[in-house]
């Protein structure tokens, strides 16, 4: 028998679901059985796929089946007669009856019906299904997404079952906080990767099942990941595709995937598995989430940001939010998605190299810091900047940069530093630029202040539906400042400050899209006006389901070109004229 690790033998091995060892029932014949079955130990074959059969040469046997089945702990499973009474077509027939006996077991039926499916159509079953444009998995003839649940809580495919059994075993075995504190210790990580895989084996041991060795030494080491990382969340953290995370209690779990939200396959073994992730991201941040605050903003070491709300707030138990931004995109990757032109991108780089104030306006999810790093990258490098957030996620590039998070208060009710604190401190900072990752409250009244007292060029997000809207939303932050302010004076105080309002959005087919840049140019009475430059005209849905439409010039004169003039800011206006012009305003 060639080595089970050898080049020839090894792609039969790992893909096996059955392993045959042939032995002689002679004391040498043992002692080799034994050395094979150590060698596919060894490589993770587990006991449960071992067979024997014992081929007798001599008409004298110096070992029955009995003993040989006591000596390897492996069922024999065929007995081939003494050379002087073996023929060829009985052997074969006595081979064949034994195996088919052991492919009728209910374990292999799964292999034996997937044997008989062409080999393009067993990787298509494992790739699943393409996410359609609503968001559901769209299946060809015979072939259904591998990884949604039959419902929404229906049956699980097996290997997710076979991994929630072995996270049960750890969860009563390991203690699993510890495990999560592990991290940073090389020797006891190194203690718990043996123990997790040896739990592991242990559980797959007594499994029967159509897999392979190597799908067990896969599915080993994602349950180390699992354990010592974020548990089934590892598998959708590490896929590039998904921008959201959804958890609704430990049973359910959703993922966006370019736009579109679906239910996934992954759940947590338990509520207590579940907790222990959420303290796990938490905790490293000085962060708490208990029954006295049930709430948490944080953030993980790749920039995604998370939100965690548990009971008694949550009713229906513990919910995770994680939101990814995956590697930091370029203009250049927004041009060729089409969420914006490069002619609209070129008027924005020279309004924040002119120091325009720069508001980015939108919803939930519509990409308004990913738009704002992208602006980043037009400030120049000998500049100061001071970054103000509540959960850091922007990524500036500049070598000069000032970045402050704000801080919850403790247990104790004391410690809380708010974004207006931050804001205010950071005019004593000598910042040339002031970021606000994104204004919620009473921050925006110090921020508008800075604005208007020399320090331009600021950038900062709000949360809303339009151009006007957010104007609107900047009114009502300064008044939760708690200054009794005339409405007109915080009116000029906007009129005075902002520049430039770019409204971002998710549209129907789950794309992010510049829809509008304004102008804001004065006041009228008491009304700020504004005067929009540019937009996004929707024209329906193409053949594939996707937003089809084309940016469109208003026609109108930006007045910050005369800004962009006093600068020294090279700028041809007829970048944005080379748009088609808008047949009306209204």
């Amino acid at each position: 028998m060639p080595q089970p690790f050898a080049a020839a033998v090894r792609p039969f091995i790992a893909r096996a679901s059955r392993c045959f060892v042939v032995l002689e029932p002679t004391l040498l014949g043992v002692a080799g059985a034994r050395a094979a079955l150590e060698e596919l130990d060894a490589f993770g074959v587990p006991q449960s796929r071992l067979s024997l059969l014992v081929s007798q040469r001599a008409a004298e046997r110096l070992a029955s089946a009995a003993e040989i089945e006591r000596a390897l702990g492996v069922r024999v499973v065929a007995e081939f007669p003494p050379l002087a009474e073996r023929g060829f077509a009985r052997a074969v027939a006595k081979l064949k009856a034994e195996i088919e006996a052991i492919a009728a077991e209910p374990s292999l039926e799964a292999l034996r019906s997937s044997s008989r499916a062409p080999v393009g159509d067993r990787r298509q079953q494992r790739r699943g299904a393409e996410p359609a444009s609503n968001g559901h998995a769209s299946s060809s003839e015979g072939v259904a997404r591998t990884d949604a649940p039959a419902a929404a809580h229906g049956e699980l495919p097996a290997r997710e079952c076979l991994k929630l059994k072995i996270h049960a075993a750890l969860s009563e075995r390991i203690d699993l906080v510890a495990a999560g504190n592990a991290r940073g210790d090389a020797a006891k990580i190194a203690q718990l990767r043996e123990s997790i895989g040896r739990i592991a084996q242990e559980v797959l041991a007594g499994e029967l099942g159509a897999r392979s060795a190597e799908d067990d030494a896969r599915l080993k080491q994602e349950i180390v990941n699992e354990t010592l990382g974020f548990g089934p969340l590892e598998d959708l953290m590490a896929d590039p595709d998904v921008t959201e995370i959804m958890v609704n209690g430990y049973q359910t779990i959703y993922a966006e995937r370019f736009g579109v939200i679906e239910l996934t396959s992954k759940r947590f073994a338990s509520d207590k598995q579940f907790r222990i992730v959420i303290e796990r991201i938490v905790t490293p941040l000085g962060r708490r989430v208990d029954e006295s605050s049930p709430m948490v903003d944080a953030r993980l070491s790749d920039g995604s940001r998370v939100n965690a709300v548990i009971e008694p707030i949550a009713l229906d138990g513990a919910m995770l939010t994680i939101r990814r931004f995956g590697k930091r995109l370029q203009a250049t990757d927004l041009v060729q998605l089409g969420s914006v032109t490069q002619q609209v991108l070129n008027f924005l780089k020279a309004a924040v190299q002119a120091r325009l104030n720069v508001v980015i306006s939108g919803g939930t999810g519509s990409g308004k810091t990913t738009f704002l790093n992208v602006l980043s990258n037009y400030l120049p490098t000998n500049e100061r900047i001071v970054t103000i957030e509540d959960a850091a996620e922007l990524k500036l590039m500049q070598p000069h940069v000032v970045r402050m998070e704000s801080r919850p208060p403790n247990i104790e009710g004391r410690g809380e530093i708010r974004a207006r604190d931050l804001v205010r401190n950071a005019l004593r900072m000598r910042p040339d630029r002031i970021i606000v990752g994104e204004a919620r409250g009473a921050e925006a009244l110090d921020m508008l202040q800075a604005m208007n007292t020399g320090h331009d060029g600021s950038l900062t997000t709000i949360h809303a539906n339009s151009a006007r809207d957010a104007l609107s939303r900047i009114e009502t932050m300064v008044l939760m400042a708690g200054f009794d302010l005339p409405v007109r004076a915080i009116r000029e105080q906007v009129a005075s400050a902002v520049d430039l309002v770019i409204q971002v959005a998710r549209l129907h087919d789950g794309c992010r899209k510049v829809v509008s840049i304004s102008e804001v140019v004065g006041m009228e009475g008491d009304i700020v006006t504004m005067q929009e430059l540019v937009r996004y005209r929707q024209q329906g849905l193409d053949l594939d389901g996707k937003v089809a439409g084309e940016y469109q010039f208003t026609g109108v004169q930006p007045q910050c070109l005369k800004r962009f003039e006093e600068v020294g800011v090279a700028y041809d206006v007829r970048e944005l004229s080379s748009l088609k012009l808008v047949e009306s305003l209204w």
